[in-house]
This record gives C-alpha cells, sequence and structure tokens, in this order.
C-alpha cells in the first residue's frame, strides 16, 4: 500500500491516507506528480487542504513517514517531525536536537533510568524505580562531567 500526506499552503501535515499499489502505478508510480494528482481525484481535500506528497512508511524516501502536524520541506523534499520543544534545532540530518546533549549513561546501579528534558531549565532529568514497595529517584544530568547527580 502507498501513503500519501494532504499539506496545507504552510506545507503542514493534515492526514495521511491509503492508497493501492496498483493505483499509484496505474497513474505515474512511487514519487511522481501523476500519483499525487490522482489521489486529488478520488480523495476530497479537507478545507485547508492544497497538495498531497507520498510517504514512505518504512522511511525509504523524504526522510520518514509523515504524521499530523509534520511539515514538508520542499527543498530538500523531506518530512520534518513535529519541534518537541521551542529550544530544540535541527541538526544536520534535519533531526531535533536539544541544546544539551542527550545523556550517555542510560543505567544507575542496573536500573534503567527513565529520561525527559525540562524545557523550563534547559536540561535532562532521569527517574529509577526500584524496589518493593516501589521507590523513585530523581537524578539530574550533568553534561559537563557526564554523569548523573542524585536531587
Amino acid at each position: 500500500m502507498a501513503h500519501f500526506a494532504e499539506l496545507n499552503n504552510s506545507n503542514e501535515v493534515l492526514q495521511v491516507v491509503v492508497i493501492s499499489n496498483e493505483d499509484v502505478n496505474d497513474h505515474g508510480g512511487d514519487l511522481s506528480v501523476e500519483a499525487e494528482n490522482f489521489v486529488k481525484t478520488i480523495v476530497p481535500f479537507n478545507p485547508t487542504g492544497v497538495a498531497w506528497k507520498q510517504t514512505s512508511y518504512n522511511n525509504s524516501f523524504r526522510k520518514q513517514y509523515a504524521g499530523i502536524n509534520y511539515s514538508y520541506d520542499p527543498s530538500k523534499d523531506k518530512f520534518i517531525s513535529v519541534k518537541p520543544y521551542p529550544s530544540w534545532s535541527l541538526d544536520s540530518n534535519d533531526d531535533w536536537e536539544a541544546p544539551v546533549t542527550y545523556p550517555t549513561i542510560t543505567e544507575i546501579d542496573s536500573n534503567r533510568v527513565y529520561i525527559f528534558w525540562d524545557e523550563s531549565n534547559q536540561k535532562w532529568l532521569g527517574q529509577t524505580f526500584t524496589g518493593d514497595p516501589m521507590v523513585t529517584t530523581n537524578y539530574e544530568w550533568d553534561a559537563t562531567n557526564l554523569q548523573w547527580n542524585e536531587v
């Protein structure tokens, strides 16, 4: 099955639909303008929809599978995921990157660290869960010394 993303005039993805491979092949094939135009004839646009772009479910073209609110960059011919936080920026691969490098240590004393970004303080935080009854330990990532500090 082929997948097509509906775009608005800002190149934001509104929805993704599935079209049969036979229909795509009969109308120009993968990544063709003819196939995009064919989708227009069988799937009505949303009120703000203006175009269809094929996307790859297995990420084999246009960087990644398009999701709702992703954007399409026509100059790079890629779908870009939603920016997770205001402070993050795109790296050279068009992946979102935090202003602080992601922690390299993901276990403490054989316990998995559940890592999450604290946007208001611009740092990585972590938690471990151990024991019975469950005990939660909170950590802050020290990006200078590359270690977790208990808080």
